[in-house]
Formats: structure tokens, sequence, C-alpha cells
């Protein structure tokens, strides 16, 4: 039931254009983006001490990676773990959560760009809906 779940709102599509469509040329996406608006919660994955978090929420989502807004300055490179609430429940009960791990390749006015190089779905702990995984 989670598998069904993710898959249909998760979906890697790999797409070809239809001959009568120009493709964007700037655009080098392999996977189709999903417009979807989530509160998301995310820290910056270091060595250091100090733990940067913050918060926003997803303006579009593939398979392949998040656009999402900030209040914080996110530096390209920059290693990131995003939790995501989940729209859909785990049997029809139990909320969902997208906890993804990436790196930023890009930030401008207020909203970053993640590339998801690891992901997995968790279930939502009692203690908030998005409460970031240690």
């Amino acid at each position: 039931m989670l598998a069904k779940a993710a898959e249909d709102i998760f979906v890697t599509n790999k797409t070809t254009p239809d001959s009568t469509m120009q493709p964007k040329a700037a655009d080098r996406r392999q996977t189709d983006r999903i417009p979807i608006s989530r509160e998301l919660r995310y820290r910056v994955l270091n060595k250091r001490s100090l733990e940067e978090a913050g918060d926003g929420k997803t303006i579009n989502i593939s398979s392949g990676g998040v656009l999402f807004t900030t209040q914080h300055i996110l530096l390209p490179g920059r290693r990131l773990e995003l939790s995501i609430s989940w729209p859909a429940q785990l049997d029809n009960k139990t909320a969902l959560k997208l906890v993804a791990r990436g790196r930023v390749v890009r930030f401008e006015h207020g909203r970053a760009a993640l590339e998801i190089q690891q992901y997995e779905f968790r279930t939502q702990n009692a203690s908030g809906p998005l409460g970031l995984v240690n």
C-alpha cells in the first residue's frame, strides 16, 4: 500500500518531446516535475557542531529533485536533508513524510533547487508532523 501511494505521486517519467513541440534549450531535466505545495523542514548536513535548519514549502517535485522556498541562503553544493509532509497516508490512516537527501544545485530569489540523491518514506511521529531525522 505504501509503495502504491508513493508510486502515484513520486514517479520517474523519462519523456521524449513530441515532434511538434520544441524542447527548451536550457531545460536539461530528465524527469517530469509535479507542481505541489507541501510544508517542509530541512537541515544542512555538515560536520560542524552548529546545526543549520529551516523550513519552507515545496514548489514542485520530481524523482530527481525538489524546488522549494526558504528564508535562508543555501549555497550550491551544500548537502541537505529535507523532510516533506506527504499527501498520501499509509493504509489510509498513518501520516507519511518524504525524507530526501541531496545537494543544492541552485539558489535564487528565496528558492532552492535540491538534486535528490537518496530518499525514503517514513511515518510521521506523534511529536510533530515534520520532525527531522537524527
